[in-house]
């Protein structure tokens, strides 16, 4: 009796640690938030000084958790990039939607693994839920398989290696069993502009990039489909709807009608474009995508989901799972397979119920009203930009923007440097077919209008700094 009131004290003592721990982060956490719009969106040299603090040796006994939490919030929270804020343009990247970021708080509670239904039910039936409603709001055919990973590269590592498995099986040959020696080649045809991520997989996959085929693009950025090579049964040809610079989108339909004649396979490298789907103002950009064999997209990108969040998309189930599965090879003809069956992770988080929080709060009229006020945001800072005498130098598809100050192109770097250091705004430096420029990428729920005007501002302040002759 002793022992077992013991045991209940204890118990109870480590739940009441817990609880303090989440709910004194949950105070340091909302403090953040109503502080993000006042401090800079870089960090200041003394914010990043402080990280210093963290030089420490390890304890050698234990530290009260609270203690632990104040410290990193302390020293840590003062020296984050606000990405979560309305002024953050670079890498793609949105912030968290208030019901991603308390699902991510809860999920981590709940602490799931989501191997398969039998250590985490909640998590694969929202992961099914959420795969529904992805390929209903993206307008995928329905019998996709959907895999939720760490971002796009892990996504496209899924859908080519599916593609490896089934080009090489209609050769008769087994990838997973006889490996890649003596393999029949496969042919890799990718538009020159395809994200360097992609190359990366390749070359994970026993693909290297010496064999790549790349095909001339537009003016945009786009596959021009005059340069495209004659296509067999043997290739993989590698497309993309959003260039990470110009939000160009290749013309998948034709492509996709051309393969489909020989039994090539089309990849859609769709990190944040895919999500123009779920717009009727910007679906028709999209050019036959669904004609496509896979697809990927992030999360984490415009639907504006935590870090990190990938999904990867395969027409044919069959072959994803031939290619991940950890146990034999078999997928029923419409049935489901574990999550551990079909993404390369054995075990992982939660990740799934992030994107179903996103899609059940936002709703299709959401997600869609997402996209269009980033696209309008970008028009808007094209035509800022060109105010104060820039150059545009793509057309402004979706939600990028890339200019650059004709005759000064050479200080684009540190115009950007600039604007961060000023704590205003947060872009990058890019280059476009050899010529150094800015690019403004716009993907957060929470950039308005007067986001843009400050940093349009920003930026002329910083224009003027290097003494440039700009029009205010």
């Amino acid at each position: 009796m002793v022992s077992h009131m013991k045991k209940e004290i204890k118990t109870a003592t480590n739940l009441i640690h817990s609880v303090k721990a989440l709910e004194l982060a949950a105070s340091f956490g909302a403090e953040y938030l109503h502080e993000l719009d006042k401090r800079n969106v870089a960090p200041t040299c003394d914010a990043v000084q402080g990280l210093k603090n963290f030089d420490i040796p390890l304890p050698d006994f234990p530290t009260d958790p609270n203690e632990t939490l104040r410290i990193l919030h302390q020293y840590g929270s003062p020296a984050t990039t606000a990405s979560a804020a309305g002024r953050f343009f670079g890498l793609v990247v949105g912030g968290s939607l208030p019901a991603t970021l308390g699902a991510r708080t809860l999920t981590s509670t709940w602490d799931q693994v989501v191997f398969n239904d039998a250590t985490s039910a909640v998590g694969v039936k929202l992961e099914q839920m959420a795969s529904r409603w992805l390929l209903d709001i993206l307008h995928l055919p329905s019998s996709c398989s959907v895999g939720f990973t760490t971002g796009a590269s892990m996504a496209n590592f899924i859908c080519l290696a599916g593609a490896r498995h089934s080009l090489l099986a209609r050769l008769g040959w087994d990838a997973e069993k006889q490996g890649l020696w003596n393999a029949p080649p496969i042919r890799v045809i990718a538009s020159e502009q395809i994200h360097v991520t992609v190359l990366k997989v390749l070359a994970m996959l026993g693909m290297g990039t010496n064999m790549v085929e790349f095909v001339a693009c537009d003016d945009n950025g786009a596959i021009s489909l005059e340069s495209l090579p004659e296509i067999d049964e043997r290739s993989l040809i590698l497309t993309q709807i959003g260039n990470v610079n110009s939000g160009a989108c290749d013309p998948v339909a034709e492509i996709a009608a051309r393969a489909s004649k020989v039994g090539a396979w089309v990849h859609v490298d769709g990190a944040f474009g895919l999500w123009a789907a779920a717009s009727d103002k910007t679906r028709h950009l999209l050019s036959g995508y669904d004609q496509a064999d896979s697809w990927v997209t992030d999360g984490h990108k415009w639907l504006n989901t935590p870090y990190d969040c990938g999904i990867a998309f395969c027409k044919s189930p069959q072959d994803v799972h031939s290619a991940m599965a950890t146990q034999a090879p078999y997928l029923q003809v419409g049935g489901t397979a574990a999550p551990k069956d079909m993404v390369p992770e054995f075990s992982r988080a939660a990740r799934g119920v992030e994107i179903w929080a996103a899609l059940h709060s936002l709703g299709r009229s959401g997600v869609a009203g997402l996209v269009d006020r980033c696209c309008e945001h970008a028009r808007n800072f094209a035509a800022g930009l060109e105010a104060l005498g820039f150059e545009i130098l793509t057309d402004v598809v979706l939600n990028q923007v890339v200019a650059t100050i004709p005759g000064q192109e050479d200080q684009m770097s540190k115009l950007a440097q600039l604007v961060q250091q000023s704590g205003e705004a947060w872009f990058g430096p890019t280059t476009w077919r050899g010529r150094q420029a800015i690019r403004i990428s716009v993907s957060s729920w929470t950039t308005t209008g007067q986001d843009v005007e400050q940093t349009l501002q920003a930026i002329s302040n910083a224009a003027r700094r290097l003494e440039y002759s700009v029009t205010v």
